[in-house]
């Protein structure tokens, strides 16, 4: 009977160690900018840091206060400001590095608000990454 109880006691070792992948990536200070109910769009910032081995990348997010989301990337360029959508592969987060979604930068874009955004409130987001999979988070609205 105790061999029965070593195996299980391995078997559940084993599996409680295969779900601890979502301790590799760590997401703070995620807020968004307050924005009035005219505004169709706005804009997720955090910075998201990888203790795992290997790289990773965020690949898409959703929220109940937009209608979609996108990963954008703002740049400037000979005094123009351009924002674009970034590449299939995501945004990269380094392995024992971190990636910062900042304004000016990288950020989470939330198109078509279904939500007003009023400092104070708060909304949930979650992200997708290719190795950590989904990550659930609260995003502030406050001013930058």
């Amino acid at each position: 009977m105790s061999r029965i109880w070593v195996g299980f006691s391995a078997v559940l070792m084993l599996l409680i160690a295969a779900c601890g992948g979502g301790e590799d990536i760590e997401v703070s200070d995620v807020w968004g900018r307050p924005s009035p109910a005219a505004a169709s769009n706005g804009a997720f910032y955090m910075v998201i840091s990888n203790n795992a081995d290997g790289v990773d990348h965020l690949v898409g997010a959703a929220s109940e206060a937009c209608g979609f989301t996108e990963l954008h990337e703002s740049k400037m360029s000979d005094g123009v400001m351009s924002m674009s959508p970034v590449g299939p592969a995501g945004i990269e987060v380094p392995a024992g590095g971190e990636a910062v979604l900042e304004v000016g930068g990288l950020h989470v874009m939330c198109i078509d608000k279904q939500a007003d955004f009023v400092e104070g409130d708060s909304y949930e987001i979650t992200l997708e990454f290719d190795n950590a999979g989904e990550v659930i988070v609260e995003a502030e609205i406050r001013e930058g």
